[in-house]
């Protein structure tokens, strides 16, 4: 029996390869059958001009495919402040294999190029860019750094630009995505950043920001904190929750020219702290979701596009991020807000609060993990409204940043004080987690893990959110 607030972790997924091996040798004679039989009809070829044809056919051929059908595999990204971007290998079993192997999650590459303190990640897909922020966290300034993804998981420095301190989120916008809206926590700013087919950054525009007194939470408010760049779905406009002021500041975006144009922000509640957010467009409106962090609440609105180029909002509803009133302890703190990618269910993440023990993740301890929550909603698509849906383990302690796969059955969850990536199984008909299908230890705090996708799926599913 287990214990209130306690998840026992469910051992190795098996994977049977009697299935598995009786699957890939039919596949493989199948295949060498047909080559076989292209071989014979092509009497027209000469044997001294194609001398390894027969090489290419098997034995190295047939082991080949043996590999291949046995598992599937994907690549992450994850970002700590150890200094390093690490590549990781997410190997599942065959869906229609059973007890045999189990899923793996490996380092495969490791790049300190991006700086001492890597705080965000931001994939490009049809540029095979990776752009990571180095917060500066004990430097004067902050950095962005352009890499590219190799197919084999290593990544090659393009270009680094020194900008003001503490950058903390990137949204990619202009024609073409060649532009990089980012978000200062510590430098109290908001820059973009343009770059080349090449790879090559260059800073366009900044704006820094002050306070005339500090905000109600003298702690946390007592300078302007932008800490989220957010691109509209219409690609016109970039939205900056800014946890110092108690306001998302809002700008005009320029595709071309990639220049920043402040207009009226969003203000919200005194003391809140607005952290992160994102919306959900449907067939008749379009939803904005904001979690902030100091009140640990997420506030719905609808989008309202006027002809003035201006954007209003009006609010829906204020709830606890937990969707009822409940006792966190003190220094609970609000992080990360993601709608799923049919657009049906939001997830958010809480830290600090360690309300689930689970079982250790190593077989050889005893020792149960503290863990923070996962909190699933379901959307009402007709009012934006959420209705609680799940709290699940995230798998240890401060959820940071999490994201989840462009089929939406994994969710990779960046665990900032435990050192720790963890996949999550995820159900895209209920919306639940269901279990943990794998996970790794990194050194330092991590601060982002995405997702590296076959191009065409990630496109598609983003389309269509």
């Amino acid at each position: 029996m287990t214990k209130p607030g306690h998840v026992v972790i469910a051992r190795a997924r098996r994977v049977s390869l009697r299935g598995c091996v009786g699957v890939t040798f039919l596949l493989a004679f199948l295949i060498l059958t047909r080559q076989l039989t292209r071989f014979s009809d092509s009497q027209s070829i000469d044997k001294s001009k194609h001398p390894t044809m027969w090489k290419g056919i098997f034995p190295a051929g047939l082991l080949s495919l043996g590999l291949v059908s046995s598992a599937s595999a994907t690549l992450l990204y994850v970002a700590s402040y150890a200094g390093t971007v690490t590549t990781l290998r997410l190997t599942l079993p065959d869906d229609d294999c059973v007890d045999g192997t189990a899923a793996t999650l490996a380092a495969i590459s490791n790049s300190t190029g991006c700086g001492p303190n890597p705080s965000w990640l931001t994939l490009d897909y049809s540029k095979n860019f990776l752009f990571c922020l180095d917060e500066g966290l004990n430097d004067p300034y902050g950095g962005v750094t352009s890499f590219f993804t190799n197919n084999d998981g290593t990544l090659t420095t393009l270009n680094k630009l020194e900008v003001i301190q503490g950058p903390v989120s990137i949204a990619e916008f202009g024609v073409g995505g060649h532009g990089l809206a980012i978000a200062h926590y510590s430098g109290s700013s908001v820059s973009a950043v343009g770059f080349t087919p090449e790879g090559n950054l260059t800073l366009v525009q900044n704006e820094t920001y002050t306070l005339t007194a500090p905000g109600p939470d003298a702690e946390r408010q007592e300078a302007p904190h932008p800490h989220e760049a957010i691109l509209d779905p219409t690609a016109s406009y970039v939205l900056v929750p800014d946890l110092g002021a108690d306001e998302v500041r809002i700008y005009q975006a320029d595709a071309k020219t990639l220049g920043l144009t402040p207009i009226a922000p969003l203000t919200v509640r005194p003391g809140s702290g607005p952290r992160h957010g994102t919306f959900l467009v449907t067939p008749k409106k379009t939803y904005f979701y904001l979690i902030s962090e100091l009140t640990n609440a997420i506030t719905g609105y609808e989008t309202v596009y006027n002809k003035n180029k201006t954007l209003s909002f009006n609010e829906l509803f204020y709830i606890p991020t937990h969707g009822e009133n409940k006792t966190l302890p003190k220094g609970t703190g609000a992080a990360e807000i993601v709608v799923s990618p049919d657009g049906n269910f939001l997830i958010a993440s809480s830290r600090w609060e360690n309300s689930f023990n689970i079982t250790n993740f190593d077989p050889n301890n005893s020792t149960d993990i503290a863990s923070d929550p996962l909190i699933t909603f379901s959307i009402d698509h007709a009012t934006g409204k959420l209705t609680k849906v799940q709290e699940f383990a995230a798998g240890g302690s401060g959820p940071r940043h999490f994201s989840v796969n462009a089929e939406g059955n994994l969710v990779a969850v960046a665990l900032q004080a435990d050192s720790r990536v963890v996949i999550i199984k995820r159900d895209v008909k209920t919306g639940k987690l269901e279990d943990y299908v794998a996970y790794a230890d990194i050194e330092g705090e991590l601060t982002a893990a995405i997702f590296r996708e076959d191009y065409s799926t990630a496109y598609k599913s983003k389309v269509q959110h």
